[in-house]
Formats: structure tokens, C-alpha cells, sequence
């Protein structure tokens, strides 16, 4: 008697005969799955669950919430020019990261991933800083911007030119966010470089040579063959990079904490500020609704594109 043979004699029985196995299939399912529901019940739903709740009182974080605002937080967020420039520096990081790192992260993939001589050596180096935990990276470049030549490699290098001071990079309303992204940069292309290095392994040889045989150059096979190759790939870079440029906190927060005047204010160190150093945390529970609102309409946009068909699945 072969498998399917079996399978069919097994779908003939009466249900009264397979019902005490299928139970304990069902209860064996359940038993495994419990801890995870506990765990997404505990951490994910009671979290969003009180937060909705606490968000229409006025409420210190001491002692029952009894002060009820109804819809006033959401009302105070949506007029409060800090927030709106806090929202503005999200999107500008979003943007900056879509245009600049996640193209940076691609091109170091494709020499580093195949033609680059020593690319092995090379992928360590790029995907080091990607490594280190944020704080870490965050007090480092803390130091090499220093205003102060003596403790900050930057600017010790910089007052080497002669009629050029010292800056304080991170204390510049006009500079201080191209400085945070270039530190933003330099901690994440290494994720997305190997991300794009993992869809460059996925895709046939043979494709690309056959285009350069038909007379692409290697521009126009990068451009017409690998990208379009690499749309799975490209898509969770967009969708990673967004949603850590959209929920960033620990680099911003250890960097400047904001400032200088609110210049690097971004949302999650607004909710930080208000919540956990004002105490107001019924409009910080607020705040982070209206971050878990932003990310869920992004999420769902995704969603929904990348059901489109992926090219590479024809191959």
C-alpha cells in the first residue's frame, strides 16, 4: 500500500473513528501555540490595548487616571508645530534613506558581491557598524563630532586646514540632521548591502550573461536585468528602512536629544520627551498611537504592492 493509497482509506473512515486523533492534534496545535499567544497577548495587544485607553486622559503615570480629554490629545498633536517638524524630520529621514542609503547599499552590493577583488574583506568592513549596538555607535560619533579639536577627531582634522575652525556639527540647526543621516547611514547600508548581496546570489548567471551577449552593457543589464531581478529584495529594504527611519529613537536621542531647538526632533523622541521626562503620559500613549496609525498605513500599502507578481518567479 503506497502513501496516497493510505491517505484515501484514512478520508473513507467514519468520522467517529478519526475524531480522538484529530482532537489530539488540535490540542497538541494549541499547547505549542499558547506560550506565543501569551507572549503577543502580554507584550503587543495589553501594550496598544492600554495605551488607547490612556490616551484620552490627562494622566501623570501616578496613581489612577481619572482626568478625562476625550479626542483633545490627538487635537493638541495634530496643531503642535513640534510635532509636525518632529514628523517632518521623520519623513525628510525616509526620504533621504530612499534615495541615498538604500541605492549606496546596492551598488556596494553588486561590486562587493561578485567583482570587487578582496570583497570578502571588504563585506566585513561595511557590515561592521551594523553590528554595534546603537548606543555604542551613537557615543562614538558623539565624539568624533566634538566641538572641541582636542576630543573630536573631526574637527582636530579640520582646524589642520589652515583658516578653517572647529564646528559644532551637532549643535547647528542647519547641519544637524544631514549629520545624523550621514551617522544613520553608516550604521544601516550595512544591513541592506547584504540583504541585496543575498537577492544577487538568488538570480542566474546565465540571465545577465545572456543580456550582455544580446549587446547590454553592463549598465543597461544592471538596470534591465538585475534590478527589476532584485524587486522582493529591493521591496523589504524599503520597508525596513522605513519603518526604523519612521521609529528611530536611540542614535537621535543619545545624539542630541532632539535639539538643538527641536532641529532633530523626530516622533519617537517627541513621545519619549513628553511621556518619560514631562511625565504627560497620557499624550505620550497619544503620540505613539499616532505612530502605530503612520506604520500600520505603511504596512498595509506594502503589503498590498508586493502581492504583484515578482519577475524572478518566471525564471
Amino acid at each position: 500500500m503506497n502513501i496516497a493509497q493510505a491517505y484515501r482509506d484514512e478520508a473513507t473512515l467514519p468520522k467517529r473513528k478519526r475524531s480522538p486523533r484529530r482532537t489530539q492534534d488540535y490540542v497538541t496545535i494549541a499547547l505549542f501555540l499558547l506560550p506565543a499567544v501569551v507572549l503577543f497577548l502580554v507584550f503587543i495587544i495589553y501594550p496598544i490595548a492600554s495605551s488607547v485607553y490612556y490616551s484620552t486622559f490627562n494622566w501623570n503615570g501616578i496613581g489612577p487616571a481619572v482626568k478625562f480629554v476625550g479626542l483633545d490629545n490627538f487635537k493638541q498633536i495634530l496643531t503642535d508645530q513640534v510635532f509636525i517638524k518632529a514628523a517632518g524630520n521623520a519623513v525628510l529621514i525616509v526620504a533621504l534613506s530612499l534615495v541615498a542609503q538604500l541605492p549606496l547599499a546596492l551598488a556596494l552590493a553588486i561590486m562587493v558581491g561578485r567583482d570587487l577583488p578582496g570583497r570578502a574583506f571588504f563585506r566585513t568592513i561595511f557590515f561592521m557598524p551594523y553590528v554595534l549596538s546603537e548606543v555604542i555607535a551613537a557615543i562614538i560619533w558623539l565624539s568624533l563630532f566634538s566641538p572641541d579639536p582636542d576630543r573630536g577627531l573631526i574637527n582636530a582634522l579640520l582646524t589642520l586646514i589652515p583658516g578653517v575652525q572647529a564646528q559644532n556639527f551637532l549643535g547647528d540647526v542647519n547641519v544637524v540632521m544631514p549629520v545624523v543621516f550621514v551617522v544613520l547611514t553608516w550604521k544601516y547600508f550595512g544591513l541592506h548591502m547584504l540583504l541585496d548581496m543575498a537577492g544577487l546570489q538568488n538570480i542566474p548567471k546565465e540571465v545577465e550573461e545572456a543580456a550582455m551577449i544580446d549587446g547590454a552593457s553592463r549598465w543597461q543589464t544592471v538596470r534591465y536585468v538585475t534590478i527589476p531581478l532584485l524587486r522582493s529584495t529591493l521591496l523589504t529594504s524599503v520597508y525596513l528602512s522605513v519603518l526604523g527611519s519612521l521609529t528611530q529613537f536611540n542614535l537621535i536621542w543619545i545624539m542630541t536629544r532632539g535639539g538643538p531647538v527641536n532641529a532633530s526632533e523626530v516622533m519617537a523622541t517627541y513621545m519619549y520627551r513628553y511621556a518619560f521626562t514631562r511625565f504627560q503620559l497620557g499624550y505620550g500613549s497619544a503620540v505613539a498611537l499616532v505612530m502605530l496609525v503612520i506604520c500600520l498605513v505603511f504596512s498595509v500599502a506594502y503589503l498590498r504592492l508586493s502581492r504583484r507578481p515578482d519577475p524572478l518567479s518566471g525564471i
